[in-house]
């Protein structure tokens, strides 16, 4: 009769591994394999984190925001991924907007847990300065008034 005790260590070291790949970044879409959309050819397209949001803004900040959302937040606020607002639906961003830039900023980079959904903090990438998240939420508030 074969013991469990061998694979302890091993299943242990396993569990541990897997609790430590927490959601540092949400995944860029949940699509299923129905949904699976024509892909294009490689040589044409360049792979993109997000979706284009449009044009730059001509205020510097702002446009540097646009780069900031584009690269890290646009794949859950597109999505509407734990309740993120999408950029401009009015409804969702007035409430926010109405607490002021600086609140709106100060939890995007401390995070938070609200009863319409919740945010990591700096959106779970631990890596954006808090002027690029500054950034990325002005970007966000103006696209939304």
């Amino acid at each position: 009769m074969m013991t469990m005790k061998p694979f302890m260590p091993l299943m242990t070291a396993s569990l541990l591994f897997l609790g430590a790949c927490g959601l540092e970044k949400p995944p860029a879409s949940l699509e299923f394999p129905e949904e699976k959309k024509e892909a294009a050819p490689a040589a044409t397209t360049a792979p993109t984190a997000a979706p284009a949001t449009g044009e730059a803004p001509a205020d510097p900040a702002l446009a540097a925001g646009k780069t900031a959302y584009d690269a890290n937040c646009a794949a859950c606020h597109e999505a509407g991924m734990m309740g993120a607002p999408k950029p401009g639906d009015k409804a969702a961003w007035v409430p926010r907007i109405a607490q002021g830039l600086e609140v709106m900023t100060k939890k995007s980079i401390d995070g938070f847990q609200g009863k319409a959904g919740m945010m990591p903090a700096k959106g779970g990438n631990a890596s954006l300065t808090n002027e690029q998240v500054t950034n990325a939420v002005a970007f966000m508030a103006d696209k939304s008034k």
